[in-house]
Protein backbone atom coordinates (compact mmCIF):
# COMPACT_ATOMS: atom_id res chain seq x y z
CA UNK A 1 0.00 0.00 0.00
CA UNK A 2 1.30 3.44 -0.94
CA UNK A 3 2.13 5.93 1.79
CA UNK A 4 0.45 9.35 1.77
CA UNK A 5 2.21 12.66 1.18
CA UNK A 6 0.59 15.98 2.05
CA UNK A 7 2.09 18.83 -0.02
CA UNK A 8 1.20 22.23 1.41
CA UNK A 9 3.25 24.70 -0.67
CA UNK A 10 5.91 25.20 -3.35
CA UNK A 11 5.00 22.03 -5.22
CA UNK A 12 3.97 22.38 -8.88
CA UNK A 13 1.62 19.95 -10.67
CA UNK A 14 4.55 18.21 -12.48
CA UNK A 15 6.30 17.74 -9.13
CA UNK A 16 3.13 16.33 -7.59
CA UNK A 17 2.95 13.88 -10.49
CA UNK A 18 6.52 12.84 -9.79
CA UNK A 19 5.57 12.08 -6.18
CA UNK A 20 2.51 10.11 -7.33
CA UNK A 21 4.80 7.52 -8.88
CA UNK A 22 5.48 6.25 -5.36
CA UNK A 23 2.88 7.82 -3.05
CA UNK A 24 -0.69 8.97 -2.66
CA UNK A 25 -0.42 12.75 -2.88
CA UNK A 26 -2.79 15.31 -1.38
CA UNK A 27 -2.41 18.95 -2.45
CA UNK A 28 -4.82 21.39 -0.79
CA UNK A 29 -6.51 23.53 -3.43
CA UNK A 30 -8.15 26.93 -2.78
CA UNK A 31 -10.83 25.96 -5.31
CA UNK A 32 -11.98 23.35 -2.81
CA UNK A 33 -12.35 25.71 0.13
CA UNK A 34 -10.17 26.74 3.02
CA UNK A 35 -6.55 25.58 2.59
CA UNK A 36 -5.92 25.28 6.33
CA UNK A 37 -9.02 23.14 6.81
CA UNK A 38 -7.97 20.82 3.98
CA UNK A 39 -4.52 20.49 5.54
CA UNK A 40 -5.94 19.64 8.95
CA UNK A 41 -8.35 17.11 7.46
CA UNK A 42 -5.61 15.29 5.54
CA UNK A 43 -2.97 15.44 8.28
CA UNK A 44 -3.95 12.27 10.22
CA UNK A 45 -3.33 10.14 7.11
CA UNK A 46 -0.04 11.76 6.12
CA UNK A 47 3.22 9.83 6.34
CA UNK A 48 5.15 12.76 4.88
CA UNK A 49 4.75 16.52 4.65
CA UNK A 50 6.44 18.73 2.06
CA UNK A 51 6.36 22.50 1.72
CA UNK A 52 7.52 25.68 3.44
CA UNK A 53 6.27 28.63 5.43
CA UNK A 54 4.07 26.71 7.88
CA UNK A 55 4.77 26.57 11.61
CA UNK A 56 4.87 22.95 12.70
CA UNK A 57 5.16 21.78 16.30
CA UNK A 58 3.21 19.83 18.89
CA UNK A 59 0.07 21.97 18.60
CA UNK A 60 -0.11 21.48 14.84
CA UNK A 61 1.05 17.86 14.62
CA UNK A 62 -0.38 16.05 17.64
CA UNK A 63 -3.01 14.47 15.37
CA UNK A 64 -0.46 13.35 12.78
CA UNK A 65 -0.07 9.82 14.14
CA UNK A 66 1.44 8.35 10.96
CA UNK A 67 3.94 11.12 10.26
CA UNK A 68 7.49 9.98 9.45
CA UNK A 69 9.13 12.95 7.74
CA UNK A 70 8.76 16.69 7.21
CA UNK A 71 10.59 17.81 4.07
CA UNK A 72 11.02 21.56 4.10
CA UNK A 73 11.52 23.42 0.82
CA UNK A 74 13.88 25.86 2.52
CA UNK A 75 17.28 26.16 4.15
CA UNK A 76 16.05 27.74 7.38
CA UNK A 77 14.03 25.56 9.76
CA UNK A 78 13.08 27.98 12.53
CA UNK A 79 9.38 27.35 11.75
CA UNK A 80 9.74 23.79 13.00
CA UNK A 81 9.96 22.51 16.57
CA UNK A 82 13.00 20.32 15.98
CA UNK A 83 13.05 19.00 19.56
CA UNK A 84 9.43 17.86 19.30
CA UNK A 85 9.95 16.24 15.90
CA UNK A 86 13.05 14.45 17.18
CA UNK A 87 11.24 13.27 20.30
CA UNK A 88 8.63 11.66 18.09
CA UNK A 89 11.24 10.20 15.75
CA UNK A 90 10.06 12.33 12.83
CA UNK A 91 12.82 13.20 10.37
CA UNK A 92 13.19 16.84 9.31
CA UNK A 93 15.00 17.69 6.10
CA UNK A 94 15.84 20.98 4.39
CA UNK A 95 17.39 22.15 1.11
CA UNK A 96 20.85 23.63 1.68
CA UNK A 97 23.34 24.53 -1.07
CA UNK A 98 20.89 24.82 -3.98
CA UNK A 99 19.92 28.40 -3.12
CA UNK A 100 23.36 29.69 -2.13
CA UNK A 101 24.20 31.61 -5.28
CA UNK A 102 20.71 33.04 -5.86
CA UNK A 103 20.48 34.29 -2.28
CA UNK A 104 23.97 35.76 -2.52
CA UNK A 105 22.90 37.57 -5.71
CA UNK A 106 19.96 39.04 -3.82
CA UNK A 107 22.16 40.05 -0.90
CA UNK A 108 24.57 41.87 -3.15
CA UNK A 109 21.73 43.52 -5.03
CA UNK A 110 20.59 44.98 -1.69
CA UNK A 111 24.10 46.31 -1.13
CA UNK A 112 24.09 47.94 -4.56
CA UNK A 113 20.54 49.28 -4.45
CA UNK A 114 20.95 50.68 -0.93
CA UNK A 115 24.25 52.40 -1.69
CA UNK A 116 23.17 53.83 -5.04
CA UNK A 117 19.61 54.59 -3.87
CA UNK A 118 18.13 52.60 -6.75
CA UNK A 119 14.58 52.14 -5.46
CA UNK A 120 14.35 55.68 -4.10
CA UNK A 121 15.59 57.34 -7.30
CA UNK A 122 13.50 55.04 -9.50
CA UNK A 123 10.37 56.25 -7.69
CA UNK A 124 11.62 59.87 -7.81
CA UNK A 125 12.19 59.64 -11.57
CA UNK A 126 8.83 58.01 -12.28
CA UNK A 127 7.12 60.73 -10.24
CA UNK A 128 8.35 63.27 -12.81
CA UNK A 129 10.89 64.96 -10.55
CA UNK A 130 13.86 64.74 -12.93
CA UNK A 131 13.78 68.23 -14.37
CA UNK A 132 17.49 69.08 -14.15
CA UNK A 133 20.83 67.48 -13.33
CA UNK A 134 20.62 65.70 -9.98
CA UNK A 135 21.91 67.61 -6.99
CA UNK A 136 24.31 66.35 -4.27
CA UNK A 137 21.25 65.60 -2.16
CA UNK A 138 20.59 62.68 -4.51
CA UNK A 139 24.13 61.32 -4.57
CA UNK A 140 24.69 57.74 -3.45
CA UNK A 141 27.70 55.95 -2.01
CA UNK A 142 30.41 53.96 -3.77
CA UNK A 143 30.50 50.22 -3.31
CA UNK A 144 33.82 49.33 -4.91
CA UNK A 145 36.73 49.41 -2.50
CA UNK A 146 34.52 49.74 0.58
CA UNK A 147 34.80 47.31 3.51
CA UNK A 148 32.33 44.45 3.48
CA UNK A 149 31.42 42.85 6.81
CA UNK A 150 29.83 39.40 6.78
CA UNK A 151 28.13 38.28 9.99
CA UNK A 152 27.90 34.52 9.58
CA UNK A 153 30.29 33.29 6.90
CA UNK A 154 28.55 30.08 5.91
CA UNK A 155 27.97 29.16 2.27
CA UNK A 156 25.81 32.19 1.48
CA UNK A 157 28.00 34.60 3.44
CA UNK A 158 31.10 33.29 1.66
CA UNK A 159 29.38 33.68 -1.72
CA UNK A 160 28.58 37.32 -0.95
CA UNK A 161 32.15 37.85 0.20
CA UNK A 162 33.43 36.52 -3.15
CA UNK A 163 31.20 38.91 -5.05
CA UNK A 164 32.50 41.80 -2.98
CA UNK A 165 36.19 40.94 -3.10
CA UNK A 166 36.53 39.58 -6.62
CA UNK A 167 34.00 41.83 -8.31
CA UNK A 168 34.32 45.10 -6.37
CA UNK A 169 37.74 44.90 -4.70
CA UNK A 170 36.16 45.13 -1.24
CA UNK A 171 38.22 44.17 1.82
CA UNK A 172 36.26 41.48 3.68
CA UNK A 173 35.75 41.16 7.42
CA UNK A 174 33.76 38.30 8.91
CA UNK A 175 32.57 37.22 12.33
CA UNK A 176 31.00 34.02 13.55
CA UNK A 177 31.45 30.96 15.69
CA UNK A 178 34.59 29.73 13.96
CA UNK A 179 37.36 30.80 11.61
CA UNK A 180 37.22 29.91 7.93
CA UNK A 181 40.85 29.36 6.84
CA UNK A 182 39.86 28.61 3.24
CA UNK A 183 37.98 31.91 2.99
CA UNK A 184 40.91 33.78 4.50
CA UNK A 185 43.29 32.20 2.02
CA UNK A 186 41.00 32.72 -0.99
CA UNK A 187 39.91 36.29 -0.31
CA UNK A 188 42.24 37.64 2.36
CA UNK A 189 39.23 37.88 4.66
CA UNK A 190 39.87 38.84 8.29
CA UNK A 191 38.18 37.07 11.20
CA UNK A 192 37.18 39.72 13.76
CA UNK A 193 34.81 40.20 16.65
CA UNK A 194 31.31 41.46 15.94
CA UNK A 195 32.21 44.72 17.66
CA UNK A 196 35.20 45.26 15.37
CA UNK A 197 33.18 44.35 12.30
CA UNK A 198 30.43 46.81 13.18
CA UNK A 199 32.94 49.60 13.76
CA UNK A 200 34.95 49.07 10.56
CA UNK A 201 32.55 47.79 7.89
CA UNK A 202 30.84 50.06 5.38
CA UNK A 203 28.31 47.31 4.66
CA UNK A 204 27.23 44.94 7.43
CA UNK A 205 25.58 41.89 5.89
CA UNK A 206 23.68 39.51 8.19
CA UNK A 207 23.67 35.87 7.10
CA UNK A 208 23.16 33.98 10.37
CA UNK A 209 20.49 31.41 11.22
CA UNK A 210 17.84 32.43 13.73
CA UNK A 211 18.37 30.99 17.20
CA UNK A 212 18.07 32.06 20.81
CA UNK A 213 21.63 33.39 20.51
CA UNK A 214 21.03 35.42 17.35
CA UNK A 215 17.60 36.88 18.12
CA UNK A 216 18.07 40.69 18.25
CA UNK A 217 21.77 40.20 17.61
CA UNK A 218 21.61 43.69 16.13
CA UNK A 219 19.87 46.19 18.39
CA UNK A 220 20.21 49.83 19.33
CA UNK A 221 23.64 49.34 20.92
CA UNK A 222 25.06 47.54 17.89
CA UNK A 223 23.61 50.07 15.45
CA UNK A 224 25.36 52.85 17.36
CA UNK A 225 28.65 51.00 16.93
CA UNK A 226 28.34 51.22 13.14
CA UNK A 227 29.63 54.09 11.04
CA UNK A 228 27.08 56.80 10.34
CA UNK A 229 27.88 56.22 6.65
CA UNK A 230 27.30 52.45 6.89
CA UNK A 231 24.51 50.24 5.56
CA UNK A 232 22.88 47.25 7.24
CA UNK A 233 21.85 44.37 4.96
CA UNK A 234 19.65 41.59 6.33
CA UNK A 235 18.96 38.44 4.30
CA UNK A 236 18.95 36.04 7.26
CA UNK A 237 15.82 36.19 9.42
CA UNK A 238 13.88 39.24 10.56
CA UNK A 239 14.18 38.71 14.33
CA UNK A 240 17.98 38.83 14.07
CA UNK A 241 17.43 42.61 14.04
CA UNK A 242 15.49 44.66 16.58
CA UNK A 243 13.24 46.27 13.98
CA UNK A 244 12.07 49.15 16.19
CA UNK A 245 15.69 50.04 16.94
CA UNK A 246 16.53 49.90 13.24
CA UNK A 247 13.66 52.22 12.33
CA UNK A 248 14.89 54.71 14.93
CA UNK A 249 18.47 54.45 13.68
CA UNK A 250 17.38 55.10 10.09
CA UNK A 251 15.21 58.03 11.12
CA UNK A 252 17.96 59.60 13.24
CA UNK A 253 20.83 59.04 10.81
CA UNK A 254 22.62 56.65 13.18
CA UNK A 255 23.38 54.64 10.01
CA UNK A 256 22.99 55.72 6.41
CA UNK A 257 20.65 53.05 5.16
CA UNK A 258 19.41 49.47 5.16
CA UNK A 259 18.58 46.78 2.64
CA UNK A 260 16.06 44.28 3.98
CA UNK A 261 14.57 41.05 2.67
CA UNK A 262 13.27 39.76 6.01
CA UNK A 263 11.29 41.18 8.94
CA UNK A 264 10.22 40.36 12.47
CA UNK A 265 6.65 39.76 11.27
CA UNK A 266 5.96 38.33 7.83
CA UNK A 267 4.19 38.98 5.56
CA UNK A 268 4.53 42.70 6.23
CA UNK A 269 1.74 44.94 4.92
CA UNK A 270 2.32 47.99 7.12
CA UNK A 271 5.55 49.27 8.64
CA UNK A 272 7.34 52.54 9.50
CA UNK A 273 10.08 51.21 7.21
CA UNK A 274 7.87 51.87 4.19
CA UNK A 275 8.01 55.63 4.72
CA UNK A 276 11.80 55.71 4.96
CA UNK A 277 13.63 56.58 1.75
CA UNK A 278 16.85 55.08 3.14
CA UNK A 279 15.36 51.60 3.56
CA UNK A 280 15.09 49.17 0.63
CA UNK A 281 12.36 46.66 1.48
CA UNK A 282 11.87 43.39 -0.40
CA UNK A 283 9.28 40.66 0.35
CA UNK A 284 11.56 37.77 1.44
CA UNK A 285 12.68 36.80 -2.05
CA UNK A 286 16.23 35.57 -1.41
CA UNK A 287 15.63 32.25 -3.18
CA UNK A 288 12.75 33.41 -5.37
CA UNK A 289 13.98 32.67 -8.86
CA UNK A 290 12.27 30.13 -11.07
CA UNK A 291 15.43 28.06 -11.39
CA UNK A 292 16.26 28.00 -7.68
CA UNK A 293 12.74 27.30 -6.43
CA UNK A 294 12.50 24.37 -8.84
CA UNK A 295 15.85 23.05 -7.65
CA UNK A 296 14.78 23.44 -4.01
CA UNK A 297 11.52 21.60 -4.59
CA UNK A 298 13.26 18.76 -6.40
CA UNK A 299 15.82 18.47 -3.59
CA UNK A 300 12.97 18.36 -1.06
CA UNK A 301 11.22 15.66 -3.10
CA UNK A 302 14.44 13.62 -3.17
CA UNK A 303 14.70 13.91 0.62
CA UNK A 304 11.06 12.97 1.12
CA UNK A 305 11.20 9.97 -1.22
CA UNK A 306 14.34 8.66 0.43
CA UNK A 307 12.90 8.88 3.93
CA UNK A 308 9.58 7.25 3.06
CA UNK A 309 11.26 4.49 1.05
CA UNK A 310 13.60 3.63 3.90
CA UNK A 311 16.75 5.33 2.61
CA UNK A 312 18.71 7.95 4.55
CA UNK A 313 17.85 11.44 3.21
CA UNK A 314 20.72 13.62 2.05
CA UNK A 315 19.78 16.64 4.17
CA UNK A 316 18.75 15.51 7.64
CA UNK A 317 18.40 18.34 10.15
CA UNK A 318 17.99 15.87 13.04
CA UNK A 319 20.17 12.88 12.09
CA UNK A 320 19.72 11.33 15.53
CA UNK A 321 16.27 10.10 14.52
CA UNK A 322 17.63 7.97 11.67
CA UNK A 323 18.37 4.40 12.63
Amino acid sequence: MKKTVLAFSRITPPMAERLRQDFNVIVPDPKNGDIAAQFDEALPEAHGLIGAGRKLGEAQLKGAAKLEVVSSVSVGYDNYDVAYLSERGIALTNTPDVLTESTADLGFSLIMSSARRVAELDAWTKAGNWKATVAPSHFGSDVHGKTLGIVGAGNIGAAIARRGKLGFNMPVLYSGNSRKPALEQELGARFVSLETLLAEADFVCLVVPLSAQTKHLIGAEQLKQMKRSAFLINISRGPVVDEAALVEALQNGTIRGAGLDVYEKEPLSESPLFSLSNAVTLPHVGSATAETREAMANRAIDNLRAALLGERPQDLVNPQVWK
